[in-house]
């Protein structure tokens, strides 16, 4: 009796579809594929620049990787983006590394991307500070195989340069020397763009106002900055080295800094001095000249422009080496003079 029942509703039920109940079932059926399509292949953008650097770290899950890019703004929908790997078969083939991601790409382009698109190389580039600009594209043609000649050529490029908002003939001073990654076929002009948008984050509002109380213009302080790192390698005494110079500029007593005889002689004899250098005619010689000298000698690196700018307060107008890589510090000249002898006597025990 049951089962007629059932065969009995069925039959009811098949003779009370119309043909018009099929069509606005299908209709549906296909409005909703319509829109899933549309939310899984439109493309989606995010609001920072283009290609946006990605790193799918090592160990990650799907659901942390999904987070990040939810959270980096690249998708959406977590949802989506979790359904679409699943759809695609990909969720155990996504591979740690650095990628880059353009632009408006759809959930399946996106791990497109990550599957089956070779992520681009990046070189760890450590640029020492107080670097020349001759050793500074040498460097970048060793580790990154950049055309020496053509980054130099950029580096006096006055178009470039006056993108850069500076009114230079050469960049020389304004490139910072850090750590940085770069792309394996990174430009010479993108280096330059990156090393000096880094140096300018170094002027913040708190060191524009202690530059404003010194009344040292940005360019003042970087050549002060490149003195004072061709001095020493020890960058606890950069303050004080610092003092030291802005205590002579105070009484208009000349720097008298060897690494400016240094920067002058440097193609003649690498920067090794003589006797008679400290009698050549330049703008760049400390000697000869009070102030400081037209132009940075090298790229100062991020404690030498802060010691610039923040100087160790103090009556210091002399400083020697001690031959343990820091310095001996007078504050007359017949102290300074007894500094000398100290050093002498340490260099002659270093004679066989």
């Amino acid at each position: 009796m049951n089962l007629e029942q059932t065969a009995e509703g069925k039959k009811k039920i098949n003779f009370n579809l119309k043909k018009t109940d099929y069509i606005i079932i299908t209709a549906f059926f296909f409005v909703v594929l319509g829109l899933l399509s549309y939310s899984f292949y439109y493309p989606n953008y995010y609001k920072h620049p283009s290609p946006l650097r990605f790193k799918v770290a090592k160990g990650e899950t799907i659901e942390q990787i999904i987070d990040s890019l939810y959270s980096a703004g690249v998708i959406p929908s977590k949802f989506n983006m979790k359904i679409a790997i699943y759809i695609s078969g990909n969720d155990k083939k996504i591979k740690a590394g650095n990628y880059y991601i353009p632009n408006g790409l759809n959930y399946f382009d996106l791990i497109d991307l990550f599957v089956n698109q070779p992520h681009r190389r990046e070189v760890l580039l450590a640029i020492p500070e107080g670097i020349r600009q001759n050793k500074l594209a040498g460097l970048l043609h060793n580790k990154l195989e950049i055309d020496s000649a053509k980054f130099t050529a950029l580096c006096s490029d006055s178009a470039l340069i006056a993108s850069l908002n500076l009114n230079e003939e050469n960049i020389e001073g304004y490139l910072l020397p850090e750590g940085y990654y770069f792309l394996a076929d990174v430009t010479p002009e993108e280096i330059i763009r990156r090393l000096k948008s880094e140096q300018d984050k170094i002027f913040t509002d708190s060191v524009l106002t202690q530059m404003a109380k010194l009344k040292m213009t940005k360019k003042q302080v970087l050549i002060l900055a490149s003195i004072i790192d061709g001095e020493s390698n020890n960058s606890k005494e950069f303050r004080r080295i610092s003092g030291v110079y802005h205590n002579r500029l105070r009484i208009k007593m000349p720097l008298q800094a060897d690494p400016t005889i240094q920067y002058i002689v440097w193609e003649k004899r690498n920067g090794k001095i003589i006797k008679d250098d400290f009698d050549i005619k330049s703008p760049f010689n400390t000697y000869k000249n009070t102030g400081l000298p037209p132009a940075p000698i090298n790229n100062p690196g991020r404690a030498a422009i802060m010691a610039a700018v923040f100087p160790e307060k103090h009556n210091f107008l002399y400083f020697v080496a001690d031959g343990t890589g820091s310095h001996l510090f007078a504050k007359s000249f017949s102290e300074h003079g007894k500094n000398i002898i100290k050093y002498k006597k340490w260099l002659h025990s270093r004679k066989p």
